[in-house]
């Protein structure tokens, strides 16, 4: 590629020099004797490097005011600027883990995430330790902007037995504008290590789109107080597998439950393999209760949706479940319409409610 300052010789004919200047696809080439001579470029070839105090007067004007054209500035980046939400103000700070295969708890490894639901950055230090020790190891120490969700790393078999007691200390701030000062804050929990066995313990959390282990740190401001409550310890191993990259930093969404249409009825099915992908585990009282939390969260969706139909499908069987949610319906729930859903659509085993 020629360029200014290189010396040239021509390739149709005798001669050459230093090049002066470029225009288009033509070339100026000055000899010794400072004349200049127009050249197609491609008839060009380069020998070497000319050097400026050898070019003439106008020729170390050209070279300058070519060569200051072609630098590039590059712009300085604006200075990011968080977008605030109304609610914002007040912390919200989740930990949550969430399994890399969640059909296969006894081998998989966990994604540990951190949501900060607020307007706040947040520099925080997350420790951990087991029942064994009282001294404490720290696995993370950063800053994660505002509403933003941040990947924290994986938890590995070598690991899983080792975070039975968490803290999180953190310290809340804005940048560049005027905020309410929070008080820093310093929050223990007990983590029950056995619940990363268990598929029912995994929950829908309006910040994933899968099911997680999700722990409040700080809840409207208020940052969570452990009971006197003992934590259990587990000590069984696991098979270690690594996960695929995760993106460290990304925006948090909170899912919100689809509307219904005006005059539509809503079904819901409270067979217990809706609810979970297997049983293996679960004890029938732990089924039953999975079917009746799942009935109580529609419940409480729809509970100002004056007229709003709900069919729930809990089948014939010994009715044990059936009399669970009459007893929900008549205590927890009072005051709406309960009858027996439509066979002809629903057959045996359903009940609808409308909301009053």
């Amino acid at each position: 590629m020629v360029k200014i300052g290189d010396k040239v010789r021509f390739l149709s004919s005798v001669g050459g020099g230093i090049v002066t200047k470029i225009v288009g696809n033509t070339a100026y080439v000055e000899d010794e004797d400072g004349f200049e001579t127009p050249s197609l470029i491609k008839e060009l070839v380069v020998v070497g490097e000319g050097t400026i105090p050898n070019f003439s007067a106008n020729t170390k004007v050209e070279f300058e005011k070519q060569t200051k054209a072609k630098e590039v500035i590059t712009p300085a980046e604006p200075e990011y600027i968080p977008e605030e939400t109304p609610d914002g103000d007040k912390l919200n700070v989740v930990l949550a883990y969430e399994p890399v295969d969640i059909q296969k708890l006894s081998v998989t490894t966990f994604d540990t995430y951190l949501v900060n639901d607020s307007n706040y950055y947040l520099s925080f230090t997350y420790l951990t330790r087991d029942d064994d020790n009282k001294t404490w190891i720290c696995r993370n120490n950063d800053t994660v902007e505002p509403n933003t969700q941040l990947y924290l790393g994986e938890l590995d078999r070598e690991n899983i037995g080792k975070i039975g007691h968490i803290i999180f200390q953190i310290i809340a701030y804005k940048k560049n504008k005027d905020f309410e000062v929070k008080p820093a804050i310093s929050v223990e929990r007990r983590i029950d290590v056995t619940k990363f066995f268990k598929l029912h313990c995994f929950a829908e959390n309006v910040y994933f789109d899968a099911k997680v282990l999700a722990y409040d740190i700080v809840k409207d401001d208020i940052p969570y107080k452990m009971s006197e409550k003992n934590g259990s310890d587990l000590k069984k191993s696991i098979a270690e597998k690594k996960a695929g990259e995760r993106e460290i930093r990304k925006p948090i969404v909170k899912k919100t439950p689809k509307a219904l249409r005006q005059g539509e009825t809503l079904v819901v099915d409270l067979h217990i393999h809706e609810l979970v992908d297997t049983t293996a585990g679960l004890s029938p009282a732990d089924m039953l209760n999975l079917q009746i939390d799942h009935f109580r969260k529609i419940m409480d969706e729809n509970v100002k949706h004056h007229g709003q139909k709900i069919v729930f499908i809990h089948g014939k069987g010994e009715g044990v479940l059936r009399n669970a949610l009459l007893k929900e319906l008549n205590y927890r729930y009072k005051g709406n319409d309960v009858q027996d859903a439509s066979f002809r659509e629903y057959g045996f085993g359903a009940t609808q409610v409308t909301i009053r």
